[in-house]
């Protein structure tokens, strides 16, 4: 675990993680929940850093069972989905609270949405620079390089920190 910056804290067994713990990796995702032969075993939950939650049952490492709650308490369902879809799409925040009056827009699920540095793109996870093609976390964390997939999809479709005009643009 010192290797690659995990820490665990919790109970062993023959040298091997066991028993009831919380296994933390250098990402920030936490892991609380019972482990066996070094892996996830039993009842456990994963703690993402940005808040949201997946509650498991897992087997030998792998997950068999759960739910995935996101940061703002939206419960994810496979089945009759009806946040977001091609019918309503309201943030989970306007269901919740309501709209906001005509002429007040609400550009992202949080309220006020996050101020975007100059010259990157809001992604989800953090912000990314198009120049470096660096994405960084929301407390300003290196988190990973954008491959020409993932640049293509953010710059397609992520809010940026500009304006630009959309619509009709008069030839000069």
């Amino acid at each position: 675990m010192e290797y690659v910056g995990s820490i665990y804290e919790g109970e062993y067994h023959n040298g091997r993680l066991e028993g009831s713990g919380v296994y933390t990796l250098q990402t920030g995702t936490r892991y609380e929940g019972e482990m066996k032969d070094g892996m996830y075993h039993g009842k456990g939950t994963l703690h993402f850093p940005l808040g949201n939650k997946y509650e498991g049952i897992w087997e030998k490492g792998i997950a068999v069972e759960g739910k995935y709650t996101f940061a703002d308490g939206l419960k994810y369902k496979d089945k009759d989905w009806e946040y977001c879809d091609g019918y309503d799409r309201k943030f989970y925040t306007e269901i919740c609270n309501g709209l906001k009056p005509a002429g007040r827009s609400q550009l992202t699920n949080l309220d006020s949405p996050r101020e975007i540095p100059e010259g990157c793109y809001d992604c989800g996870d953090g912000f990314y620079n198009p120049q470096t093609r660096v994405i960084i976390d929301y407390k300003n964390t290196f988190l990973r390089n954008a491959d020409d997939d993932e640049h293509e999809w953010i710059v397609r479709t992520c809010r940026k920190s500009w304006d630009e005009i959309t619509g009709y643009k008069p030839k000069h």
